[in-house]
């Protein structure tokens, strides 16, 4: 199996459109190892006119790992927070927006993918950006009632932090946060469902 990602950030509007809410679209891939292969290189070249940007990686698992630290990060600060990281800047909170990447960063060190500086540098940027309207994909789907994927973005994390993972975390704050919604929202649709 390959591993791939991909860098996007749209949503759809109220009619059902899709709205890109940045000029990312790039769709990164390649052999786990990072050796090669002919698979991967006839991929590359089917996806190079796709109409969006498509790269190959050397060191797949290495990116993947960078953007589950990011998106964790995001999907933590801004849900706890139940704001976009300019509202949580100006409410004197980016040193909490930093703790939780650092938080995350060193999960990912610990499982043997610590985050490169530049990722990481990117990161803080992008977290303590005042006027920022970035928001987690998860906060919009809470803020609509949607389902979430509290276990499969922070859940995981927080497991692989294993006993590391004090319980005044961040990260553990922010995903019994994110469970709580999923629990009551598992209630109200089982009792709207009950009342039909």
């Amino acid at each position: 199996m390959l591993g791939g990602q991909c860098l996007i950030s749209a949503v759809l509007d109220p009619n059902g459109h899709i709205v890109h809410l940045s000029d990312s679209h790039t769709l990164s891939f390649g052999e786990r190892d990072g050796l090669p292969s002919a698979r991967v290189e006839a991929i590359a070249s089917v996806l190079s006119s796709a109409g969006f940007e498509a790269r190959l990686s050397e060191a797949i698992l290495q990116e993947m790992w960078e953007k589950w630290v990011f998106i964790a990060t995001a999907a933590g600060i801004t849900c706890l927070m139940r704001a976009s990281v300019g509202d949580i800047v100006a409410a004197n909170g980016a040193g909490l927006a930093t703790a939780l990447l650092e938080e995350c960063a060193a999960i990912a060190a610990r499982a043997g993918f610590p985050p490169r500086e530049n990722s990481l540098q990117r990161s803080r940027a992008l977290f303590t950006t005042p006027g920022s309207g970035l928001t987690a994909s998860m906060l919009r789907d809470i803020e609509i009632g949607a389902p979430i994927e509290a276990d499969h973005i922070l859940g995981d994390l927080l497991r692989r932090g294993g006993d590391k993972s004090e319980s005044w975390s961040l990260l553990r704050v922010a995903f019994t946060h994110v469970k709580a919604y999923e629990g009551r929202r598992s209630r109200t649709h089982a009792a709207k469902t009950k009342a039909a």
